[in-house]
């Protein structure tokens, strides 16, 4: 599988859940635009807190030195975003691809991140509890099923809150992989237990259509 993973805007969690699916498949990862934190990336803390030795983890396309939205990222490093230099990498194992912020995040004056994802993709969205954050989850999957794709799953990220979590799946009819709590920390145990817990709803994700 080739998963690609998103969220309902900046800060929600996609990196925490892109490592728990990398550590429950032995996946590996790719982020392909990198925007700031360059020597402490979300590649590096993926690489920190799996634990398995199968997934290979594969370098951005473009690495930006400001945290900043890529397009002006890009345009301070004097550099304009090409989709035609961001190249899939080859591999024989799942492959999780994550995001950069909300899927219209702008890379260039035309392309957002909703651009990258193609039609063999997987699409887990992650949605994190916040006021408004029911508008932002049903806009963006909207938005992706607009754009001719299926979102495949949901991850809930941050405090439980049962009549958000389950109005939205009931509105969508998507499945819910799972739910990642407000923890103090993460650490290679934490999410490997996590990863225990959301294997199998990930192991389905293959049988589902593209």
């Amino acid at each position: 599988m080739k998963i690609f993973i998103t969220g309902i805007s900046t800060d929600v969690g996609k990196t925490v859940a892109s490592t728990i699916v990398v550590e429950a498949l032995e996946a590996d990862y790719w982020k392909p635009i990198q925007a700031g934190d360059l020597d402490f990336s979300d590649t590096h803390k993926v690489k920190s807190k799996i634990s398995n030795s199968k997934s290979q983890l594969f370098p951005n396309a473009y690495e930006l030195n400001t945290p900043a939205s890529p397009h002006f990222a890009a345009e301070i490093d004097g550099i304009e975003i090409d989709l035609k230099n961001i190249q899939e990498p080859k591999t024989e194992n799942h492959l999780v691809i994550e995001g950069a912020g909300g899927i219209f995040v702008p890379l260039n004056e035309k392309d957002t991140i909703v651009d990258l994802i193609q039609k063999d993709y997987k699409i887990i969205v992650v949605s994190r509890h916040y006021l408004g954050s029911i508008n932002h989850t049903l806009l963006t999957i909207e938005a992706i099923q607009n754009r001719g794709f299926q979102v495949d799953g949901i991850i809930f990220s941050g405090s439980e809150n049962k009549s958000t979590e389950s109005l939205i799946l009931n509105k969508t009819g998507i499945k819910c992989i799972g739910r990642i709590d407000e923890e103090p920390y993460f650490d290679q145990n934490v999410i490997k237990e996590y990863a225990d817990l959301f294997r199998n709803n990930l192991l389905s994700l293959e049988k589902s259509k593209i």
